[in-house]
């Protein structure tokens, strides 16, 4: 009798929560595309302050190796102790927000860990002990790529079957706005804080890199928002908590076929040549092109500038034309141009500066995709866990690398070897085009050709 009453009471509860949905505003109502672009603006700032402060080091590479008075190579140290966690933390993400934490307190847990390593990184500065500033990236490191995978999860727990390619476009193009933001500004940041305080040095360094905590704090407290109105949402339409659908299984590693590990050259052969590049490449516009830091600073930017318009647009071009091997040689080979041009030639590098942030763009919306070709369903957690764990080891030990050329070599030998990782990724996609042209060429298919595969092949399954 006890059992049946609670039934009764809890489909009474139901029913009176789907009644005040359909009587609820607009933008209160969960089902509404109102609410529903609310909580989209939230999810974009989730990840604000995580990418804002990410490249703080890239922004303030020349003032931080003189306040803490540092060659390159420690100065490279910043980004591999951000890697360093992720390397492991790209198999565990999506297995803590699934299994242990949940979507809520996963989210609100790794923007705590963002925002406390942030805060960590300004303290090192502030009191002069580069160990813990090494220490705060480690931190920040633990939560900044987790919090990525939470927000892809609530974008796919709200959006699905809706907007979801678009609420993808958007997440990231506010990632990239985070990072030009950061680029052209905590320059500008740093400037006021040494008029403010009347001297340089590692407390102005530290109070600049304190300020860039709020936008973490920012995040942290989006965090606490969609939290709310995801348990809002679950409680008044009756649905369960949004799962990262990861499932990893590394034993599946021994069953990856070949062109699964050449894309995983790739993917590291070409962003370690993006990324280090960016986190270093402020002082040479300044240094071999005569930049003033205000126009090195907004150079070393346009890759980010670029990226976020043009990534949903060359998204779709790929989409409708399919293709992707040919699309990824494309982007490798205007890369190695673009870093020839920079390492060869004193032309004005806004146009090589341009190429390379159209073609780091077109490889991204490639590249990835094409992991789902060639691994079944059952097998995609395992393999883009362990494309971004090799991708985060790459970044790791080839920002050290760098840092170490750059000191001993100078910029020229620097580019040499950037163009020595782009020409391995070149290898691997060339290697990779004809192997899968002896295998009967699936992932090089046109779109029009995919689609009316995957029609033939869903009218024989029934």
């Amino acid at each position: 009798m006890a059992e049946r009453e609670e039934s009764e009471r809890l489909f009474s509860e139901n029913h009176h929560d789907r009644g005040n949905s359909g009587r609820m505003s607009p933008i209160l109502d969960p089902n509404h595309l109102l609410h529903r672009i609310i909580v989209l603006f939230f999810m974009c700032f989730l990840g604000f302050g995580s990418y804002f402060c990410y490249d703080n080091p890239a922004a303030l590479q020349k003032q931080i190796i003189q306040d803490m008075q540092l060659n390159t190579s420690k100065f490279m140290q910043l980004y591999a102790w951000y890697s360093w966690p992720n390397v492991f933390l790209c198999f565990l993400g999506g297995f803590l927000l699934d299994r242990v934490f949940g979507i809520r307190l996963g989210t609100v847990i790794f923007a705590l860990f963002v925002c406390v390593g942030q805060v960590i990184f300004a303290l090192g500065a502030l009191v002069d002990h580069f160990w813990l500033m090494e220490f705060g990236r480690f931190v920040f490191g633990i939560g900044g790529e987790s919090l990525a995978v939470a927000q892809n999860t609530y974008a796919v727990n709200w959006f699905k079957g809706k907007e979801l390619n678009l609420v993808f476009g958007l997440q990231l193009s506010m990632a990239r706005v985070g990072s030009t933001v950061n680029m052209n500004i905590m320059g500008s940041v740093y400037d006021h804080m040494k008029a403010v305080l009347g001297q340089t040095g590692y407390f102005t360094l530290g109070s600049a890199l304190m300020i860039a905590a709020t936008t973490c704090v920012l995040s942290l407290l989006c965090a606490l928002v969609l939290g709310f109105l995801d348990k809002r949402a679950e409680r008044i339409l009756n649905k369960e908590q949004g799962k990262t659908g990861e499932v990893i299984k590394l034993k599946d590693v021994k069953d990856f076929p070949l062109q699964l590990w050449l894309i995983f050259i790739i993917c590291v052969g070409y962003y370690v040549a993006i990324f280090p590049f960016i986190g270093l490449g402020q002082v040479f516009f300044i240094e071999k092109f005569n930049f003033s830091p205000t126009e090195a600073r907004l150079i070393n930017s346009i890759v980010y500038i670029i990226s976020a318009p043009a990534s949903p647009v060359l998204g779709l071009m790929v989409d409708k034309t399919g293709k992707n091997i040919i699309w990824v040689m494309c982007a490798i080979i205007t890369t190695l141009l673009a870093h020839m041009m920079l390492a060869f030639t004193f032309w004005n590098p806004w146009f090589a500066m341009v190429i390379l942030g159209l073609s780091y763009s077109l490889l991204a919306c490639a590249l990835w995709p094409m992991v789902a070709f060639v691994v079944p369903e059952h097998q995609l957690g395992t393999a883009y866990g362990f494309m971004q764990s090799i991708q985060n080891l790459g970044l790791a030990l080839i920002s050290m690398a760098a840092g170490a050329i750059l000191d001993s070599k100078g910029y020229l030998l620097l580019e040499v070897f950037f163009c020595a990782c782009i020409c391995l990724a070149l290898i691997a996609v060339v290697g990779l085009y004809f192997l899968d042209f002896l295998r009967g060429g699936e992932l090089n298919l046109s779109a029009a050709t995919r689609s009316r595969l995957q029609k033939t092949s869903s009218a024989e399954s029934e």
